[in-house]
């Protein structure tokens, strides 16, 4: 960590702990169960922390009620999304009952936008990226007076995803590596400001796709940069981090302790490993830190949790999962 790290942090132990108390009522304290497989491929204990059991199917929705309930209710909320975060968003809207508009790009699986469409959501969809449709919701916000709700740079909703971070060191507190899917950072991040203050021992380690993960190359860079979203099993690890990324980047960039990449077929194989050993539905994005053990992508020296951020994989891979195909193309 670099010596002025703390002062450019947004979100704190405090704010994270005061989520928590918020979104009690509305997010599930998802549990860990033990991998004894994959503790044999570890060589240590492994838990899979199993976040697509929240009532929307992924960790999204401790981040959008963190920002939905904090202060005054909104008379309206608007987001953009890859999928997860614009269903987590209108699931607490509704849960409310606030009017909510989700926008997504032409990329969004056509399952995820179909479950958008049930939740009763103002949907709109079109443009080429996660990034286009935050300049839209932004643009909405303004307009008609609405509260943005950011799928991540955001302290409100970095606080409501670092209660996982909670739940882990107090459920498997033998942890002593944490993988995390990354993406734009917001569940990296509040896990990390959690774990570093109730257990700076355990190691964290980040875990995105091998194609367009705009986090792990803007730490390379040593700047947030943008890349083209590529097509990939894990959709929802998808998007940029926004080159004025006050919020996640720098907490990212000073407290991870390592990124991994893993690819299409690591992924896919992990989907499968999910379904075959668990009976567990993962989407790719929420398969990847188990991608990342089997891949032997990631050292670790004792007992592993693994979040497994969500569910909601498309309808053809879980039939190709269920007849134990090769993955949809």
């Amino acid at each position: 960590m670099r010596p002025d790290a703390a002062d450019s942090r947004t979100v704190a132990l405090a704010d994270i702990e005061a989520a928590a108390a918020r979104i009690a009522d509305i997010v599930v304290r998802t549990p860990v169960i033990s991998s004894p497989t994959l503790g044999d491929v570890a060589g240590h204990p492994v838990g899979l922390k199993l976040e697509g059991l929240q009532p929307t199917g992924s960790f999204k929705v401790r981040g959008a009620a963190s920002r939905i309930l904090a202060g005054s209710r909104p008379t309206g909320v608007v987001t953009a999304s890859t999928g997860n975060h614009g269903r987590a968003t209108a699931h607490v809207a509704r849960q409310l009952g606030i009017p909510a508009t989700v926008l997504v790009s032409d990329n969004v699986p056509a399952g995820k936008v179909a479950a958008l469409r049930a939740m009763g959501c103002d949907l709109e969809v079109g443009g080429t990226s996660q990034a286009e449709a935050l300049v839209r919701a932004q643009a909405l916000a303004d307009q008609h007076g609405l509260t943005v709700v950011h799928p991540f740079d955001d302290p409100l909703v970095v606080a409501g995803q670092g209660t996982i971070g909670l739940e882990v060191v107090e459920q498997v507190p033998e942890t002593t590596t944490l993988l995390v899917p990354l993406s734009g950072g917001g569940l990296l991040a509040g896990i990390l400001v959690a774990v570093e203050a109730r257990r700076p021992d355990v190691r964290v380690v980040g875990v995105s796709m091998d194609g367009g993960a705009v986090m792990a190359a803007s730490l390379v860079a040593g700047r947030p940069v943008d890349l083209d979203e590529v097509d990939s099993l894990a959709d929802s690890l998808q998007g940029g981090i926004g080159l004025d990324n006050t919020n996640t980047w720098p907490i990212v960039r000073d407290l991870v302790d390592e990124v991994v990449l893993v690819d299409e077929d690591a992924i896919w194989a992990a989907m499968r490993f999910a379904f075959d050993e668990h009976r567990l539905v993962l989407e790719g994005g929420g398969a990847v830190g188990i991608a990342a053990l089997l891949a032997g992508a990631v050292d670790v020296d004792g007992p592993v949790t693994i979040v497994c951020s969500g569910s909601n994989a498309e309808p053809d891979q879980v039939a190709a999962l269920a007849l134990a195909h090769p993955r949809p193309t």
